[in-house]
């Protein structure tokens, strides 16, 4: 048994439901059949939390898949994970602004791979078989009821890590053995022709993105795309509503290629609103490094999401060194 796996606290199966408990640190994390619940210490009581078991089952899914992603991963208003990139707060009320204001919120940090193998190992369990936290809820089976077996394979399905491009050699394919999503069955399935100049043959690729996209298997959870130094094009398909609101530790800009999204936008601390905007096909929009966001996506959609790696912009942003909006009026 691993280290990591030897952290991971766990009760035996409930004799009332047949899942485990986890503690995780000072929280304490159980399910029942229809919803979850987060324990935490504040004021000397333990307070509680409650959100619904599939809510929560999908969030957990993308804080495994995104590795905690950059910054936020709130699972909603109260719970949610902060990556601080080698260690992980988790907290409870710690950005809701009234919560906070009364005193009964918590943070606690962690290794990223302790609090990893603690979520890997809830998601093991909580996980009922023929329910895929990372499917449209119309293409997968429910979240709810008594224990009934798992879903191994959903869970630990990797997110895509292109090294420069799919389709050159030695990088992640191009999706040719994977079906088209109902909801694209009109885009082309069409590659583009490549007529090299004599002596650059094997030099230029390039490959169709519509038809790469419409063959996507999940939704909210953007695949590495192009690799161009500290550029990272992330596009990725949505359906339904973001499981997550996230939060900004740089600014994200986003181009919408297909359908639409509305986006609820708030502050980064405390949650009030800021904004809503709905993004219509061709849209651009640079979501700032001081908010939280959660989308909303009627039909299945495609969204190109520009990410800006660059070692410790985090940083910058916090300190003030950077502004938090790419552009001022």
């Amino acid at each position: 048994m691993s280290t990591t796996l030897a952290q991971v606290i766990a009760t035996d199966p409930s004799n009332e439901n047949g899942y485990r408990t986890f503690r995780l640190g000072k929280f304490e994390l159980s399910r029942d059949e229809y919803f979850v619940t987060v324990r935490w210490p504040a004021k000397g009581q333990m307070r509680s939390h409650q959100m619904s078991a599939e809510a929560f089952l999908r969030a957990c899914m993308r804080d495994v898949a995104w590795n905690f992603f950059y910054g936020w991963v709130n699972f909603d208003h109260v719970v949610g994970t902060r990556n601080l990139y080698g260690q992980v707060d988790m907290y409870a009320g710690s950005f809701n602004g009234v919560m906070k204001e009364a005193g009964v919120d918590y943070t606690e940090r962690f290794d990223s791979a302790h609090i990893m193998a603690t979520f890997k190992a809830l998601l093991r369990d909580w996980v009922n078989e023929g329910f895929d936290p990372f499917a449209a809820p119309v293409e997968t089976g429910s979240a709810f009821g008594t224990k009934q077996g798992e879903n191994i394979e959903a869970i630990e399905r990797s997110r895509i890590q292109t090294q420069r491009m799919p389709g050159l050699p030695g990088d992640s394919p191009l999706r040719d053995d994977m079906p088209v999503n109902r909801a694209f069955a009109d885009v082309s399935q069409d590659e583009p022709e490549i007529v090299a100049e004599p002596g650059f043959e094997g030099q230029l690729h390039a490959f169709s993105l519509f038809k790469y996209l419409s063959r996507s298997d999940v939704t909210w959870n953007p695949s590495v795309t192009a690799v161009c130094k500290a550029s990272l094009a992330c596009p990725t398909t949505e359906e339904y509503i973001l499981p997550v609101f996230h939060g900004n530790d740089r600014v994200e800009w986003f181009i919408q290629l297909s359908d639409e999204i509305v986006w609820d936008v708030a502050d980064k601390n405390t949650g009030s609103p800021r904004a809503r905007v709905t993004m219509k096909a061709g849209d651009v929009a640079a979501m700032p490094a001081d908010i939280r966001h959660q989308g909303y996506s009627r039909k299945r959609s495609m969204l190109y999401v520009w990410e800006n790696v660059t070692p410790d912009l985090p940083r910058r942003y916090e300190s003030g060194e950077l502004s938090p909006y790419p552009v001022d009026f």
